[in-house]
């Protein structure tokens, strides 16, 4: 049956699958979502996603939604295929999830909120709230210093190789490249490296295509 995702691409979570198919190397049909119309939210796809939410994935018979359990999932399943995006060891694998959850509770609520209002609110045709940006820029300053000593004692977050950790941030990061947050990754010099690496990244690249069409 193959894989179908369900989602934007100009939304981050979804773009967070869409790069976890391409370091994999994984065929699959996008249909996209209209969120601007509300299509998320209608009865059909509220039966894929319960909160009405992109993206959904669907391999065969199984349908997951939340992108992080979805990358997990593909990471496992597809294990031998493309990029090794887990580690098969339990210390090194314990050291990922750790990463990988600081970026869901520490990292992206603050930095998704600052990319909310440089990047979505313009083009809403809504104006940047600089309260709520300097409320949060002095938050992901924090998140990125406590970075900047894990990256100086390893190339990426979960160790010496790429993995689930470093990709989940990509998205976010690569629309804060395109703001005044850049300087917080700028002045922090691994940081701005490691950022640098994984946004050149070809399978990143290659989601990057997807939003200009």
């Amino acid at each position: 049956m193959g894989i179908k995702v369900h989602g934007n691409p100009f939304s981050a979570a979804t773009q967070r699958v869409l790069g976890t198919l391409a370091e994999k190397g994984l065929e699959y049909e996008f249909v996209i979502i209209d969120l601007g119309s509300g299509q998320q939210k209608t009865e059909a796809f509220l039966k894929l996603h319960p909160f009405g939410q992109v993206p959904v994935l669907e391999d065969g018979d199984l349908k997951l939604f939340e992108s992080r359990a979805i990358t997990q999932y593909l990471a496992h399943t597809y294990a031998d295929k493309g990029t090794p995006l887990i580690i098969p060891h339990p210390k090194k694998m314990a050291i990922i999830s750790v990463w990988s959850e600081v970026e869901s509770l520490k990292f992206d609520p603050e930095a998704s909120k600052l990319a909310y209002e440089f990047v979505i609110k313009p083009i809403i045709g809504l104006t940047t709230d600089e309260s709520v940006v300097e409320q949060h820029e002095g938050k992901l300053a924090e998140v990125l210093d406590v970075y900047e000593a894990r990256l100086a004692q390893s190339k990426y977050l979960g160790g010496d190789s790429f993995t689930l950790a470093d990709l989940h941030h990509t998205p976010v990061i690569n629309y804060l490249m395109g703001s005044k947050i850049k300087a917080l990754f700028d002045a922090r010099p691994h940081v701005s490296a490691w950022s640098a690496d994984i946004l050149a990244r070809p399978a990143w690249q290659k989601v990057v295509a997807l939003m200009k069409h």
